[in-house]
């Protein structure tokens, strides 16, 4: 199986690169700088960047990219695709240019998820310095954050991390859509080699723009306070409200990106200890707030 140590970053498709950049500095506060081919590197370390934007026809989320330790581990990931039959490609000086990568193989799980798992992020340590004032994003040892993906085809999906990948089952929810009875739809909650609670999330679900969310966190409570602001002030979409999650304790709050998946905005998430850690199946998604019915009633509104 691969060691994956972290989530490092995720790719996005936009047709508008001048909104995602004004999104990023000024919603997210991180700073963007521009990439190959009319991209844009958004930036929330001192990693040269955490999503990378790219254009295109579409607004989507394309690829979750995983990093390994070392060259070492890096021969170990691709041999554990080889050894499950999986289809992979290994990209090529360009590519692993334009990712800041020493070496980069790409493939899909079974859901048609793209994965891209790396070794040698290349960084010039330039200081981050929010255009809006965000202290620190919680990034180091335990990555980015985390992304929910749609996993249609759940079992396989759900086997192929845990077998091939080498992920870890942290929590699990069937979810019971609003509205109807007898449905439940499997969400697995998974971890790597990182005390975060979860790097990836699967949902036995299509979405349209490719991804549920994915999360970033701040260092304290202040932080998701004027990122609540600043969404209002650019009127940004709100997806949920403030609430806290029953299993990863994340205070946060939701909001859409230009590329049609959710960021979630939070603070305080569980850092596990796995060898005394125990999976549960979670009833309710929150503690408390996270209305998550809040964005159909802002286009209620519109409409009104």
């Amino acid at each position: 199986m691969m060691d994956i140590r972290a989530l490092a970053y995720v790719v996005a498709q936009t047709t508008d690169i001048a909104r995602w950049k004004e999104y990023a500095e000024g919603v997210l506060g991180m700073m963007t700088a521009p990439a190959e081919g009319g991209g844009l590197y958004v930036r929330m370390d001192e990693r040269q960047f955490r999503f990378a934007v790219e254009p295109g026809a579409h607004n989507a989320y394309t690829a979750s990219g995983w990093e390994v330790a070392d060259q070492q581990a890096f021969e170990q990931a691709v041999q554990s695709l080889r050894d499950a039959g999986v289809a992979h490609q290994f990209e090529d000086a360009a590519f692993c240019r334009r990712r800041c990568v020493q070496q980069l193989v790409s493939f899909c799980d079974p859901s048609g998820n793209r994965h891209e798992v790396s070794w040698g992020f290349k960084s010039d340590f330039q200081h981050f310095a929010s255009p809006t004032g965000v202290s620190r994003f919680v990034t180091g040892a335990i990555g980015m954050g985390h992304t929910v993906l749609p996993a249609p085809d759940f079992a396989k999906t759900a086997a192929f991390f845990k077998d091939v990948m080498g992920f870890g089952l942290s929590d699990i929810m069937n979810f019971e859509p609003p509205g109807t009875e007898g449905v439940s739809l499997p969400i697995h909650f998974l971890h790597c080699n990182n005390g975060r609670h979860h790097s990836l999330a699967i949902a036995g679900f299509p979405v349209e723009s490719g991804c549920v969310h994915v999360m970033v966190e701040v260092e304290d409570m202040p932080e998701v306070g004027r990122a609540i602001d600043r969404m209002y002030a650019h009127k940004v979409q709100q997806t949920a409200t403030l609430g806290q999650h029953t299993n990863d304790k994340m205070i946060s709050f939701y909001m859409r990106t230009p590329s049609n998946f959710d960021i979630e905005f939070g603070y305080n998430g569980a850092v596990i200890d796995w060898a005394q850690h125990i999976a549960h199946e979670f009833t309710r998604v929150s503690l408390w707030g996270h209305d998550f019915s809040v964005s159909q009633q802002q286009l209620l509104d519109k409409e009104a």
